[in-house]
């Protein structure tokens, strides 16, 4: 297996792998997650994503550790680890303690990317999923940008980002901003293609990573409408190729890099032998014309009471079709 492409993050000095691995787990042991990134590590990944919600961060840097211990790396600078804040700690104050508990679970020093989960705050404390609505809150974007600004600063993470923000919220934080974000982690794919987020933050010089590159099948906020997308198929059936790799192709040919998740280590494989062929300009055009469906519209988040009350107002006009 050839190694992964790469791509620049601005004028950070780092360069993220086009391809990784994400870890939001639903009803997965730690030990499998942590056999299952030994694995991937094994096969030629190289971008890990996490974040405190998922509670795969100790198993993460777990399977890290033992990568290193046995081998299959010769240091912790081979790898591209990302976590997330989330909202009950993106308070003024908190996001250094924050991310420094990260950095115990992971046993690491830094992170390569350290993002804002959601574009809104909630009390502090312990967090719980499902969010209670009563416990929505605006964030405080000045102060909350400037601690992460700190932790870069830090040496404690070497990248500052978002994730799940709209044209206008990046626009908006743009405006306060003294290091700008370096990338935009969003719901991105055949169904949901984001054009118009992704001319933004081209112009903008922001990197977007996509998430839910497959739909998410099989958790409680995903579904099958990617994978059972019958202008996929065709073109994989044509292609010789699986719906997930045509998936995967099209998005790094957009010059977006991808966390995909699976623990089966046959599509491990099928999700990084994507980089030695091309889909057609049939194909693009194809997939150009696919009815948009958001998959992840995030109701959760959405309260009379709360920052949000409509999805328009959480994800502004990109949430029109």
């Amino acid at each position: 297996m050839g190694s992964i492409p790469e791509k620049a993050l601005g004028s950070t000095g780092k360069a993220i792998p086009l391809v990784g691995m994400g870890t939001a787990v639903y009803r997965s042991a730690p030990s499998e997650t942590k056999d299952s990134v030994l694995h991937a590590i094994k096969v030629g990944y190289r971008h890990f994503d996490t974040a405190s919600v998922y509670n795969s961060e100790k198993p993460l840097g777990e399977a890290i550790k033992k990568a290193l211990q046995i081998g299959l790396i010769n240091s912790r600078d081979e790898l591209f680890v990302t976590s997330k804040l989330w909202g009950n700690k993106a308070h003024p104050h908190c996001v250094l303690p924050t991310l420094q508990q990260t950095l115990k679970n992971l046993e690491l020093e830094y992170l390569d990317l350290y993002l804002i989960h959601w574009p809104l705050s909630m009390k502090p404390g312990n967090f719980e999923f499902p969010v209670k609505k009563e416990d929505l809150l605006p964030m405080d974007y000045a102060s909350v940008w400037k601690d992460l600004e700190d932790c870069q600063k830090l040496g404690l993470t070497k990248a500052i980002g978002v994730s799940n923000f709209s044209s206008k919220k990046l626009d908006d934080l743009l405006r306060i901003a003294t290091i700008p974000p370096a990338v935009n982690q969003v719901e991105m794919n055949p169904l949901w293609q984001q054009k118009k987020l992704r001319e933004f933050c081209t112009e903008k010089g922001i990197h977007i990573t996509a998430y839910s590159p497959l739909g998410a099948r099989g958790t409680p906020w995903g579904g099958d409408r990617v994978m059972e997308c019958q202008v996929l198929k065709e073109i994989a059936q044509a292609r010789g190729k699986t719906i997930a790799q045509v998936c995967l192709r099209w998005i790094y040919e957009q010059g977006v890099s991808v966390v995909v998740k699976s623990f089966n280590k046959e599509r491990m494989k099928e999700n990084l032998a994507i980089f030695d062929w091309e889909l057609t300009a049939e194909d693009i055009q194809k997939i150009d014309q696919i009815q948009q469906f958001k998959g992840v519209p995030a109701l959760e988040f959405i309260s009379d009471e709360g920052p949000y009350r409509s999805l328009v107002e959480l994800w502004d006009e990109e949430i029109q079709f």
